[in-house]
């Protein structure tokens, strides 16, 4: 796959431009100076900030928008029979998916990507933080909504073009769009099972991301990953973890009362603390892999540890959403079971819970749930009561037999003490919830599909 040629003025329509990743690319190639259309089938609030970037959207798909177009990008997605993917084919107009088109605007800076199973999002947005206090001026596209990026103001944002030397980028792995973009820098957060409809098998992930990290000028691996561990070994890339292997080595964590505490220490640049004021062992990780990248990068250790203390995090990152019953309302975009057991946990560490915690999982993906399910036995152990709703299918084709039930038999034969209990349909989940909340529970909704609308829906049965 080549990246597309940006070098000059390019009419770039896009479909799907309220979706997530769309949006923010969108967003970025508008900013840099191309004449931007998109279509979606709802007027969602991000297509305001679409709006303001100086790009045109059109609600409803049609047909003649992707007349005058040199190039139509969509997301992997978005399905051929799409009325404009075929009407662009039929009129000889280049047809891109996401990943071509990222690694145009990649190569038109030097990209210093993000990559991992876990963690992307929040270390893109530690990272592009990091080098925007440095004063490097970076551009960045990253897979959620940032507060704190415009200063004095808690207005979201998720990408942005500056024209800097860098531009930090979130290197998905799902459809293999890592594998596509032209990297300067990088670095990795971990590497767990998932997306085995686009790998296969676990090995190629595992081969996939070697590839990547031998790819990069400047990688930066965390070896408390047992797997990039192995990856590591013979390679020539800067290390991180708690690890004593560590080039970049933390220690003396602590957690507690909203902050996450550790030193990180490099034989070179000498010890230094960092403070978080966001919760959970897994931010340490995060922000330890950010703070190395930095650091090669040539940003003051001083300056990279007071921007980690100024990080806000990311919009469904252990969002406290109100209160109801007197329970806390939590939203996380956790969804595979390393990360809904590291929210559990995060709850359990920061929190002085009164009553009891209240985990509430969408499944996500029909595909990922058929080949995956067993995986969540152990995910919810913090948890003292679990309620699994049906699965989102996020695009995904239905297949008999997937449903939320496959993860409460999972979580059974291996605890069958677990107080878990599959409840289908929203309606009927929002009023068992309700009435189970009682003051001093703290209640955690997880997964990427719309699940982050239980919360207002909660809020909302409580008060009728």
């Amino acid at each position: 796959m080549n990246p597309v040629d940006l070098s000059q003025r390019r009419r770039i329509h896009v479909i799907g431009i309220a979706g997530p990743g769309m949006s923010a690319l969108a967003t970025v190639l508008a900013e840099m100076g191309h004449h931007v259309t998109g279509s979606d089938l709802r007027d969602l609030p991000v297509l305001d900030r679409v709006r303001k970037a100086g790009a045109k959207v059109l609600i409803g798909h049609d047909a003649t928008a992707v007349d005058g177009a040199d190039y139509v990008v969509a997301s992997s997605i978005i399905p051929e029979s799409n009325i404009e993917w075929e009407a662009a084919g039929s009129k000889g107009i280049a047809r891109v998916r996401r990943a071509e088109m990222l690694a145009g605007v990649c190569a038109r800076a030097k990209a210093v990507a993000v990559a991992g199973t876990h963690g992307k999002t929040t270390s893109s947005a530690m990272l592009a933080l990091v080098l925007t206090e440095a004063d490097m001026n970076p551009s960045f596209l990253i897979g959620g909504d940032i507060p704190g990026f415009v200063s004095g103001s808690d207005e979201l944002t998720s990408a942005r073009w500056s024209g800097g030397e860098y531009f930090v980028v979130e290197a998905d792995e799902s459809d293999g769009t890592h594998s596509h973009l032209p990297v300067y820098a990088s670095v990795v957060t971990n590497i767990d099972t998932d997306h085995l409809d686009h790998f296969g098998s676990f090995e190629a992930i595992k081969e996939s991301f070697a590839a990547f990290i031998q790819a990069s000028s400047k990688a930066v691996v965390n070896v408390d990953d047992p797997d990039l561990a192995v990856i590591a070994n013979g390679m020539a890339v800067t290390t991180c973890g708690f690890s004593e292997r560590a080039d970049y080595k933390g220690s003396s964590l602590t957690l507690g009362g909203g902050q996450v505490k550790f030193r990180v220490q490099n034989a070179l640049l000498g010890t230094y603390s960092v403070t978080l004021n966001v919760i959970g062992a897994h931010n340490a990780a995060n922000a330890l892999g950010v703070f190395a990248l930095a650091c090669e990068l040539g940003v003051d250790p001083n300056i990279a540890v007071k921007a980690l203390s100024k990080y806000q995090g990311a919009l469904r990152r252990c969002e406290a959403r109100g209160e109801a019953n007197g329970a806390e309302l939590v939203d996380d975009y956790a969804h595979l079971p390393a990360e809904i057991a590291a929210v559990l946990g995060a709850m359990r560490a920061d929190r002085q819970i009164q009553g009891r915690l209240i985990a509430v999982f969408q499944p996500n993906r029909f595909n990922r749930m058929a080949v995956m399910s067993h995986e969540y036995a152990n995910a919810f152990k913090a948890a003292d009561i679990v309620y699994i709703n049906n699965v989102y299918s996020s695009g995904t084709t239905f297949i008999e037999g997937v449903t939320g039930q496959l993860v409460v038999d999972a979580v059974l034969a291996v605890n069958p003490d677990t107080r878990i209990q599959y409840i289908e349909s929203r309606d009927e989940l929002v009023d068992a919830v309700a009435a189970e909340l009682r003051e001093g529970d703290v209640c955690v909704s997880m997964g990427c599909g719309d699940i982050e609308h239980f919360p207002t829906q909660l809020i909302a049965k409580v008060k009728q």
